[in-house]
């Protein structure tokens, strides 16, 4: 099984170059690979062995879904709920049917997500899981700024977004239909979308991206995104075409 089809790993940047430029303050870094999962963690102090236990349980814990419901990894539509299943499986669920995907659109988010609640109760003060350029992020006295990998784009990392320090998680999720190999019906270089559940990001950036086949399609997509309760914010790339809607503020980089 593959827990990875929502990330952005595609062969000519499968060491994650981006996390090279990253700088964030107060804390240390560190990375931990499980399978194919592989987490980029920001925090107060090194906590590997526990985010290495938290991502193998979240793993396992889809794993043991997906072999009881295959249908659970290959679907492109949202399927029904499921009252009885474990609590994560039952979030992807609901925000795959609010978004209009597959549950697995968001796979990434919902690692992240895991694994950012498992830090934080254990008492990290502040905490950022990157999951493939998919972000739980709990940062309440540090503003973060997200720049936007557009592949072939001229805007690609000239342009960003800065989140304001957050006093409660959040996640940001990124989809593109030109990098890596997720799954998009779209065209868009990169596609941003932050809310205030990681899964429902996930799984939100991957319908926006999903209805932008020009420039011209930026606006219609951005409105459908905002329609979606829960997403506070999106930014789309294709071309030399840059839109945003929502809480963000957009910083040239």
């Amino acid at each position: 099984m593959t827990l990875a089809q929502n990330t952005l790993t595609p062969e000519s940047y499968t060491n994650r170059f981006y996390r090279n430029l990253v700088s964030p303050d107060q804390g240390v870094s560190f990375q931990v690979q499980e399978g194919e999962s592989d987490l980029w963690i920001h925090t107060d102090k090194p906590r590997e062995i526990l985010v290495r236990e938290a991502l193998r349980e979240v793993r396992q814990i889809l794993i043991d879904h997906i072999e009881k419901n295959p249908v659970f990894e290959t679907s492109l539509d949202p399927l029904p709920s499921c009252p009885s299943c474990h609590e994560i499986i039952r979030e992807m669920l609901d925000a795959a049917e609010d978004a209009g995907v597959g549950p697995m659109a968001g796979v990434a988010g919902a690692v992240a997500k895991w694994v950012g609640e498992t830090l934080l109760e254990d008492g990290a003060p502040h905490v950022l899981v990157e999951n493939g350029g998919d972000l739980f992020l709990y940062r309440p006295r540090f503003s973060t700024t997200i720049g936007l990998f557009a592949g072939q784009s001229p805007l690609s990392l000239k342009v960003g977004i800065k989140i304001p320090p957050t006093p409660t998680p959040m996640g940001i999720a990124t989809s593109s239909g030109t990098v890596g190999p997720s799954l998009s019906f779209g065209k868009a270089d990169a596609v941003c979308a932050v809310s205030t559940n990681a899964i429902l990001a996930d799984a939100a950036v991957t319908a926006i991206a999903n209805r932008i086949q020009t420039p011209e399609d930026l606006e219609a997509a951005l409105t459908w995104g905002a329609s979606l309760e829960g997403i506070t914010g999106i930014a789309a790339i294709i071309q030399s075409r840059f839109a945003a809607w929502g809480a963000v503020e957009v910083v040239k980089l």
